[in-house]
């Protein structure tokens, strides 16, 4: 009698099972396998969190950017805590509160000079819905227009500055923000009229 199993014999039915495609193999055996699969689990959090935040939904975005933080691979941790304070940022700016319009402005310029150009239009123009003759809200989108490219939008409201207030003409003339628009001939015009 052979003391060879049927599973081990040339030719038996169970030797003939369909061979299944292995992946990489690493030192930790199919280790790849699983961080491909977290890696794309995360990478799935990662864009509905974003989704979110997009929607203007911070608070969710926030707990979903803090909830998978912990786990991230290390390329979307940075940019993951950057959105959560950004999500933090967009959760209190309702919450700040102003004793006067021009300490509205003073912020709203200090939001311009930052680069959160959207945040500095919005309390520029709520600074003009409470007051309509204000000059300097009127210079504020100026400067943003023209920091952001909007050359006729910047002209505009310069314009209505200056009508508003003569000495925006002057303090026009020394500002550098306005070197984006410098070479149009409206922006020379308003500045110089007299030439």
């Amino acid at each position: 009698m052979s003391t060879k199993s049927a599973a081990s014999t040339p030719g038996s039915k169970a030797n003939h099972t369909a061979t299944v495609p292995k992946g990489p193999r690493t030192l930790a055996g199919n280790a790849q396998h699983s961080l491909d699969a977290a890696r794309k689990s995360a990478l799935a959090h990662y864009e509905t969190a974003l989704k979110l935040m997009q929607a203007g939904k911070y608070d969710k975005a926030h707990d979903a950017f803090s909830k998978m933080l912990e786990a991230a691979p290390q390329d979307l941790a940075d940019r993951i805590r950057m959105y959560i304070s950004a999500c933090v940022a967009q959760i209190h700016k309702g919450t700040t509160s102003f004793q006067s319009h021009e300490e509205r402005y003073d912020y709203a310029i200090s939001l311009l000079n930052h680069g959160n150009y959207e945040d500095a239009r919005e309390h520029l123009q709520a600074i003009l819905l409470k007051e309509k003759s204000a000059d300097y809200a009127f210079y504020g989108l100026a400067l943003l227009f023209s920091m952001t490219g909007d050359s006729d939008k910047c002209i505009d409201h310069l314009s209505e500055a200056i009508r508003l207030n003569s000495q925006n003409r002057l303090q026009a003339r020394n500002d550098s923000d306005f070197d984006a628009v410098a070479d149009d001939p409206r922006f020379t015009e308003l500045l110089y009229p007299e030439a």
